[in-house]
């Protein structure tokens, strides 16, 4: 993977591939880049793709103390390597990190894809507990792990917990268990935006063209997270992946990718037409 240093020291480890705008693709919660390789072979056919691990998975660094703001710094950074200006795509929490940037860094970013944010915004499904981010910080620092990755998966994802037990047995758990610590960093980048309430009208000033998808299959909760942030931004629009649910970007990347192409294209059109 190639590298690139972030502004306070830590080293970002990305890869990147094929030809076209630059696209950067931030990962979700418990995930790394290869969540996202087989979105970003998709990608790269139209654009140039840089599939990074964020801070503290994977490749990647990390600082001793964590800070919504470095994140962001790290996106800048590798938005600079693409030449100064990129598309970001991010989903579930990382769709939360992308508008932070996309609110921080102005012209930089030229479009915005953001893949089922998880705000919860109603009582529609619980609410996140407040305590959420101090009780995993506590389940890491006495090295509780895989305590970690249920309470991240029954509070966060509102699986519940007869499933887990299941779950425990895959592979993918122990992969998740790897990248526990970094659970917390997620909850810090949602704030208070899963506990019930309206989204807050003040927290992001984003004037590009922003497309949030839901998954058709997906829960309620997710498109009226989406229609709602759609209110809030003056160039955003909702739009649904037919047949999908929050396991897209794994499970349907061609899919997934060819609506990102589509609308990426559709704002072209409709820029050449104002023009």
């Amino acid at each position: 993977m190639n590298t690139v240093i972030s502004k306070d020291g830590t080293k970002i480890a990305y890869e990147k591939q094929g030809n076209g705008p630059a696209v950067i693709l931030v990962s979700s919660a418990a995930a790394d880049h290869k969540d996202a390789e087989q979105l970003a072979v998709q990608l790269a056919k139209y654009f140039t793709v840089f599939n990074y691990d964020r801070r503290g998975r994977g490749q990647s660094t990390d600082a001793s103390q964590y800070a919504v703001e470095r994140e962001i710094e790290d996106i800048d950074a590798l938005i600079n390597e693409a030449g100064g200006n990129s598309i970001l795509f991010g989903s579930s929490s990382g769709a939360v990190l992308a508008l932070e940037a996309a609110s921080k860094l102005g012209n930089k970013i030229t479009k915005l894809f953001m893949y089922e944010p998880p705000f919860i915004i109603d009582d529609s499904r619980p609410p996140v507990p407040r305590e959420y981010v101090e009780h995993l910080n506590k389940l890491i620092k006495e090295d509780r792990r895989s305590d970690a990755v249920e309470y991240f998966m029954s509070k966060a994802l509102g699986i519940p917990l007869e499933y887990l037990e299941h779950m425990k047995s895959d592979p993918s758990w122990k992969i998740m268990e790897n990248l526990a610590h970094t659970l917390a960093y997620d909850g810090m980048i949602m704030g208070e935006t899963q506990l019930g309430n309206p989204l807050p009208t003040d927290r992001w000033d984003v004037n590009i063209p922003v497309t949030i998808i839901i998954g058709e299959n997906s829960e309620p909760y997710f498109h009226k997270a989406a229609k709602s942030l759609v209110e809030l931004l003056p160039l955003a629009k909702y739009e649904k992946l037919m047949g999908q649910d929050h396991s897209a970007v794994m499970m349907a990347p061609d899919k997934l990718a060819h609506a990102v192409v589509e609308f990426s294209k559709s704002y072209q059109n409709s820029n050449e037409a104002s023009i």
